[in-house]
This record gives C-alpha cells, structure tokens and sequence, in this order.
C-alpha cells in the first residue's frame, strides 16, 4: 500500500501557530493590517454611545475586511460574511470574530460620511510618502449600472392618469364605505410619487432606486445608472473620486480640477481628458487657473484616430479651440495627450474587469458614493502593496 502523508481533517488544530507562516509575511492583508492601524478613526469611534447592549465591533475590524473585501471582488455582505469564516487572510483581519451580513451592511450606513472622508485622509498619507503626486492627472469618467430594474418604472404620464382617474372616482362617490381609507391612502403615495418625478426633472424613474438615471454606456446603450468620475496621478493613483447622477462629461471637468486642488492642496500643473470633457468655457477656466491642458474637441479627436481632418469637419472660431488643435497636432502634444490612455483608463479596468466593479450593490446616489469610496481606497492601499512588493 502507497505511504501516504497523514491526513487528519477532524483533529483539533487545523491553523498554524501564526498565519504568516501560511500567507508569506509580504501578503495583502497585513499591509491592510498595518496601514489601517495607523489611520486616524476617531470619527469612526464618535458614531457610537456609551450605552448599554452588545459591544459594537471595531472600526478597525470592519474597515480591514472590507478593503480587503473590495480588492478580492468581495462585494456583498452575505459572500463576505462567509468568507470572514472561512477564508485566512479575512480570519487573520477579523482578529476571529465573526460579524453577520447586517453588522457588515449597518457599517455602511452608520459611517457613510465617515468613510468617504477617509479618502482625504489616506491621500494625504499617500502624499507625505512621496506618491500621488499631482504634477499630471488623467480625469476620465465612466457608467456604473444601478441596482435597479428598468422594467419597474414610474413615468410621469402614467401617474397623472391614474390620479386623474382615482380622483374622479372619489369625487363621484365621496361617502362610500368599502374601500374609502384605502383609496385615499393609495392616492396620496400616487401623488407623492408624481411630486417625486416632477422634482427629479425627468420622465420616468426606476421605483427600486429612484436616484438611478438612464445613463449612455460605452456600447451606446441606455441603462439604469451612475456616473463615477476620476482623477488619476502619474503614479496611477487615484487622487479624487466622486459619483453623479450627470449623463455626460462636460461640466464636470472644473468641479473635477478643483477637487483636486483641494484634496491635494495644490492645483495640477497639467490635466489631460478626453474630447467628452471639451468646451470652450473649460478651456477658458484652465487658462484662468495657469493649467495646461490638453483636451480634444470631439472633431480633433476623429481626426487623431486617422479621420478627416477637423478644420474640415467643422472650422475653429475661438483662439482657445485653434490654439488646442495646434497643440495636439504637434508630436510633442499627441505623446503628451496619449499618455491619459495609459494613466486612467487602466484603472478603471481594474476597478471593472478585476474588482467586479460593473454594477453597485446598493441603492440611492449616497449608498453607492460611499461604495465607490471603498474602490477608490482598496484600489489606492493595493497600489501601494504593489509598489512596495514588485513580485
């Protein structure tokens, strides 16, 4: 008979005396542990009392797993509370306690500010090491599909025709009994819903997330949706992250810039953007801040992708616009330009393609701003892995 090793599944210890010694001492996890335990959370501790009850789990704990869950494409609380069971890194950062789907999802409501702000924070930690350094940034934007059905819709047509129709019949029969409390019950929500519709300034919205917009994806389709918009260091850090309702680009570059500047304390020197964030009132605000850019309209665009020329597609009035197109045309402004394509658009494939990042897992424009929030920083803290762990 075959001398197998021995093999023991029920004995009592199946873990190593540290899981180092599993892990390598150079895996994620502990510069999870490492970076998050030097982290200011003190607003994190304020969003509890001093009352009695069950003790509430550690901020740090919560936060670990959860970052940790955002760079493994861990987004839902019941896959990661299964894994905080079974899987050793979240074991390892869950100190072996063992927080349920709703202790996992009430972190997230109770510290929704909290943790968006904490990406100032980490920035600027990112920062004072040397990294995130804001001399170039790349700004792009993309569409993240809602948590939402298209199919349930409530449109503005349909909600004045039915209260018209429900009005109609209670002022037909005012003092009828079956049914009175309950019709008049069922009118008002109508109603509220028809104001809720007004107030949005569209036709219809989804009635599972009402802050969902139709938005246009990459394919050119229509989807319920969010816009998450990016600025990105020439070290492929994303130094501002935000989610809009907006259905395209174009006034979002200023907010962007000055962002930036904020969350940087400092303005960029150069900003680089595709030709959706194009106009001659932006060029006119990056003169105004001393920021070089290099932004296509969208006819300059066709022509560097090898089309007809601009000039004839349509001719440049504004000296900003003709002062644009000369620039980009030379081969020192086509490299300069190209160079967004390396720096942005990476990211956002990582985001999608290896963090499951194409549709939010929450309902409502503060929800899925603070699940943004935790991509952003799992993204920035599995940068920082990287850079210090090249294998």
């Amino acid at each position: 008979m075959p001398n197998f090793q021995s093999y023991h599944p029920e004995q009592a210890e199946l873990l190593p005396a540290h899981v180092r010694d599993v892990l390598g001492a150079d895996h994620l996890c502990f510069l999870l542990h490492e970076v998050v335990e030097g982290w200011d959370l003190s607003e994190f501790e304020a969003g509890y009392s001093d009352a009695g009850g069950q003790s509430p789990y550690d901020p740090r704990l919560m936060l670990k797993v959860w970052l940790y869950a955002f760079a493994l494409n861990v987004r839902t609380t019941r896959k990661l509370e299964q894994r905080v069971r079974e899987d050793l890194g979240f074991r390892f950062l869950a100190g072996g306690a063992e927080p349920d789907h709703k202790t996992l999802s009430e972190f997230h409501r109770r510290h929704a500010q909290a943790i968006r702000r904490l990406f100032t924070q980490v920035l600027r930690l990112l920062r004072n090491s040397g990294l995130a350094q804001v001399g170039t940034v790349a700004i792009d934007s993309t569409r993240i599909k809602a948590n939402a059905s298209r199919h349930r819709m409530l449109r503005e047509a349909d909600l004045e025709r039915k209260v018209a129709e429900w009005q109609k019949h209670l002022d037909d029969d005012p003092d009828r009994t079956p049914g009175t409390r309950v019709g008049i019950e069922s009118l008002e929500r109508v109603r509220e819903q028809l104001r809720r519709v007004r107030a949005s300034g569209e036709k219809r919205l989804s009635e599972t997330d009402p802050e969902a917009r139709f938005v246009r994806d990459g394919h050119g389709h229509f989807q319920l949706g969010y816009t998450a918009e990016i600025a990105v260091s020439e070290d492929h850090f994303i130094v501002v992250q935000r989610v809009t309702q907006a259905k395209n680009d174009n006034h979002a570059l200023v907010p962007l810039v000055d962002a930036v500047t904020e969350e940087c304390l400092q303005p960029p020197g150069c900003v680089l953007a595709d030709a959706a964030f194009s106009s001659q009132a932006n060029l006119q605000q990056m003169e105004a801040r001393g920021i070089e850019a290099y932004i296509p309209d969208c006819n300059l665009a066709s022509e560097m992708r090898g089309n007809l020329c601009a000039d004839e597609l349509l001719p440049a009035r504004d000296p900003r616009l003709l002062a644009m197109r000369h620039k980009l045309r030379t081969p020192a402004g086509r490299k300069k330009y190209h160079r967004r394509q390396g720096l942005v658009e990476p990211v956002f494939g990582i985001l999608k393609e290896h963090r499951g990042l194409r549709q939010f897992q929450r309902r409502g424009l503060a929800k899925v701003a603070v699940e943004f929030t935790l991509a952003a920083l799992s993204y920035n803290l599995v940068r920082l892995y990287r850079l210090r762990n090249p294998r």
